[in-house]
């Protein structure tokens, strides 16, 4: 930071107001790299610019690429927290603790604005007014105990928009087996419909005796009736709900609802364990190693607490944490008035709860240790394949950064190229790069690898440019750095076309082609002159040969996304009345043309207005 910014940042925190808020903290481009809250405005944001020597390293990180700043005031400390949390979602701050999990598990889903609910499987959590449960660990697991439900309580599987469609047809098939009530025919009421629904979320809450019961009484019945296969099925089935049951450790004899959070750090990396309670048994839990971590723990569970239960469906009424936080009573406000009930936040200090906690804890280390000794595994497993690899293609360095192209195209037409890159032995999807062929016409996979290949080596070149003027932050560079290795999805003469582009350009990077054999499956490197064989059971074979499927994966995927956009474009905007606007209405609505064909314009209607519907109905009717 310099003087004349340090200057100008001091001026402004005179007009800071004595109020609560929240702060955003800005680099030189503008960009949102911290937001925090406070309940003091004027203190908290002169404190960063105030007594640096109590600073840790990443606040002194922090304070050194700060611009500006800008903040925003709210009536009260809860609102502060609300809004913390809304632009730490929006804008994932630098600097911020983030809340990065990439495991989507699933969740069962009952729809409550339905006169008949339904109930499924997702991923997605939305405000809807449905009902939630879950998260679940395992997929299978809960597809399974989804069936048994279905079955059980004869729940409707299909997707007819009910009471709309009740008699418009005959029962289907599972009403003729036993597996469906028939609500699209009528044969009971909504009433009776939606109580079944109550007795399905008690299931879900963890009251097994229900469908154990009925499985049972089932199981006996098919038996007497000499019908042996389906007893056996209802006894797998019982069995399966029943190790579901007994997975649940039974720590506590009350009726308990609560999360218990356990936090260890080994001063480098650190672990939140989450684990949750409900009816007094362990469901399950959830771990999230923060790498490289130079935050105080409070910070860290303070930040936990509000990311994950931001959008958390169902919160207990007890949280209990492993260390004080500086805005529990804000946070415990702030999830009271999100579930309409009494949350406590708090860290116990005696009795068997903080002995839970210490558990938890001791989970965290556990968990932490661990994933550290994957991860060390992995990546000396890793390193040994790339060393391989250098010794196999005589490379002077370990190719660390490998890039991978492809082009797809049919018949030439609406040709594109893409770019993967393999960053320590690992996909790095976020510098996946994909190119539109702009010079070449046909199919020539040659002069379609030399243009996308010039074009990424250009742009870096133009990148180095900008940034040795100053023009350009290094960090916000998205071709740099260059690759060590390039390897091409082609044989000798994609090898030869780019090799003799890097003479012109006096570029050196090594570069080898990924040949097939007659099956379409990977078989050895070439260069210009020679093959180099790979022995098929190696670790070095396996690694080539998820290269060579991602790199075609990736351009296949991109070159459907692109025709199949410039047909639906095309096709849709030939019709009066559509716009990119209706258009996307009606494709939202219908998933499909074919099924925007076969539409009535009642239907249609339900997507746009009537003349623009009739317009629609007419152009794939005349």
């Amino acid at each position: 930071m310099t003087e004349e910014t340090l200057n100008r940042i001091k001026e402004k925190l005179k007009t800071l107001p004595v109020s609560p808020g929240v702060y955003l903290m800005k680099n030189e481009q503008g960009a949102v790299i911290y937001v925090g809250k406070s309940k003091v405005l004027k203190n908290r944001v002169s404190s960063y610019f105030i007594n640096s020597k109590s600073h840790n390293v990443k606040t002194l990180r922090l304070v050194e690429n700060i611009f500006d700043f800008d903040y925003i005031l709210t009536d009260s400390e809860v609102e502060a927290l609300i809004l913390e949390c809304n632009l730490i979602k929006k804008y994932m701050p630098k600097y911020n603790i983030l809340l990065k999990d990439d495991k989507q598990y699933p969740y069962i889903k009952i729809t409550s604005s339905e006169p008949f609910p339904r109930i499924f499987l997702t991923r997605r959590l939305e405000k809807d007014g449905s009902k939630y449960f879950g998260p679940y660990m395992s997929s299978s697991n809960t597809k399974e105990t989804l069936e048994i439900i279905k079955k059980i309580f004869k729940i409707r599987t299909c997707n007819k928009v009910l009471p709309r469609d009740i008699g418009k047809g005959r029962p289907c098939l599972y009403y003729h087996i036993g597996q469906c009530s028939a609500p699209c025919d009528g044969r009971i009421s909504a009433e009776e419909y939606s109580e079944m629904f109550g007795k399905i979320s008690s299931v879900l809450s963890g009251n097994y005796s229900i469908l154990e019961e009925e499985l049972t009484r089932k199981m006996y019945k098919a038996s007497e009736r000499l019908e042996f296969e389906k007893a056996a099925s209802l006894r797998d089935s019982i069995a399966h709900l029943k190790a579901l049951d007994e997975k649940q450790k039974i720590i506590s004899t009350n009726e308990d609802n609560r999360d218990i959070i356990g936090f260890f750090s080994d001063g480098k990396d650190c672990c939140v364990q989450l684990f949750y309670m409900r009816g007094g048994k362990m469901l399950g839990s959830e771990k999230y190693v923060f790498e490289n971590f130079e935050d105080e723990p409070s910070e860290l569970v303070s930040s936990f607490l509000k990311q994950f239960y931001f959008s958390a469906t169902s919160i207990p009424r007890e949280i209990l944490i492993p260390v004080e936080i500086e805005d529990c009573d804000d946070i415990s406000k702030w999830l009271t008035e999100k579930c309409g009930h009494k949350i406590n936040v708090h860290k116990p200090v005696r009795g068997s709860k903080a002995r839970t906690v210490e558990m938890v804890n001791k989970n965290a280390e556990e968990s932490l240790k661990i994933h550290k000794f994957k991860r060390d595994k992995e990546q000396t497993d890793r390193n040994a394949v790339l060393k391989e690899l250098m010794e196999l293609l005589q490379l002077g360095d370990v190719p660390f950064r490998i890039e991978s192209y492809d082009i797809s195209n049919i018949s030439g037409a609406q040709s594109v190229g893409v770019c993967v890159v393999y960053d320590k032995a690992v996909p790095l999807k976020s510098a996946y790069r994909k190119f539109n062929i702009k010079t070449v016409e046909g199919a020539d996979d040659y002069e379609s690898t030399r243009e996308v290949i010039f074009r990424r080596i250009n742009r870096a070149y133009k990148e180095e440019d900008d940034i040795a003027a100053g023009k350009l932050e290094p960090d916000k560079a998205k071709f740099l750095p260059l690759p060590d290795l390039i390897l091409l999805d082609g044989g000798k003469g994609h090898v030869s076309a780019v090799r003799e582009l890097f003479d012109t350009m006096g570029e050196e990077i090594p570069v080898y082609g990924m040949v097939k054999d007659d099956n379409h499956r990977t078989r050895a490197l070439t260069d210009i002159h020679e093959e180099f064989d790979i022995d098929r059971g190696g670790e070095l074979f396996r690694f080539l040969t998820s290269i060579q499927e991602e790199v075609h994966r990736y351009a296949i995927t991109t070159f459907r996304k692109k025709h199949v956009k410039a047909g639906l474009r095309s096709e849709l905007d030939e019709i009066s009345g559509v716009g990119p606007a209706k258009r996307n209405k009606l494709l939202l609505y219908f998933s499909s043309i074919d099924k925007i064909k076969s539409a009535t314009v009642e239907e249609l209607e339900t997507a746009v207005d009537k003349r623009t519907a009739r317009n629609v109905y007419d152009y794939y009717h005349k």
